[in-house]
Parts: structure tokens; C-alpha cells; sequence
């Protein structure tokens, strides 16, 4: 089975903790015009706050050279879905989702996309 050519994770800030059970949608970004987007990966953060899974077939999922093949030159996104992890954590949140898009210049390359959250602020940077 093939690595995931994307993976994430997530950090909350604001316990100094990996943020468990968030759930992640890796999209293509198939028009900017409408901001449209196909979903290609649903994913829950692990114990550690990683998704290192994004691509990569799951058992019992059917593998598909289109989804795990990325395109140069092309743009991705990834939604965060921070508003049910801080009701679970039980807090209030100011953004109830992170949508971080990036474009993928060389598609043999690993692309490893970090967030930092806390209630009231995010931050990204491209990782390694």
C-alpha cells in the first residue's frame, strides 16, 4: 500500500496537546472562480494529532491510482473541523472550521501540513 504523498497535524495551543478525534476532508480545488472543491479523503486525527492517512487506502476501501496521484500545479485544501473538537474538549471556538489551501508544485514530493489551534487564533507552515 503507498505512503500518503499528504499528511497533517494538529496541535492545541492552548493545552500544549495533539488534538485528537478532528475530523479532516482533503479536497481538490477544481475551480477558483466558485471556490469549488471535490472531497477526495474524510480522516479523524489519531491519539497524536496526526492524519498520516489522507491518501492512502484504508481496508476495505477500493484503491484508486486518481486518488492517491497528486497533480503539479495543482491546488488542494484542508478543512479542519475545529468547532466539534472544542465542544468536545468543551470550550468555545471562534472559528468553527480551518480551511488551509496549498498548491502542489512537485508531486513527488511529501507535503506535511501542520496546524496549530487554540479558541481564538490558528497557525500553519508548510512541515516536513
Amino acid at each position: 500500500m503507498p505512503s500518503s504523498p499528504i499528511t497533517c497535524h494538529v496541535l492545541d495551543s492552548s493545552i500544549g496537546k495533539p488534538a485528537s478525534g478532528v475530523r479532516v476532508s482533503l479536497q481538490a480545488v477544481v475551480s477558483l472562480t466558485f471556490l469549488s472543491a471535490q472531497i477526495l479523503r474524510h480522516r479523524v486525527t489519531n491519539a497524536d494529532g496526526r492524519c498520516m492517512d489522507l491518501l492512502r487506502v484504508s481496508p476495505g476501501e477500493q484503491y484508486s491510482e486518481q486518488t492517491v496521484k497528486l497533480e503539479a500545479g495543482s491546488l488542494y485544501k484542508i478543512v479542519f473541523e475545529t468547532q466539534d473538537y472544542f465542544d468536545k474538549v468543551g470550550k468555545s471556538t471562534f472559528y468553527p472550521w480551518v480551511e488551509i489551501p496549498f498548491t502542489v508544485i512537485n508531486p513527488d514530493e511529501h507535503y506535511h501540513i501542520p496546524l496549530l489551534i487554540s479558541p481564538f487564533s490558528y497557525t500553519t507552515y508548510r512541515g516536513s
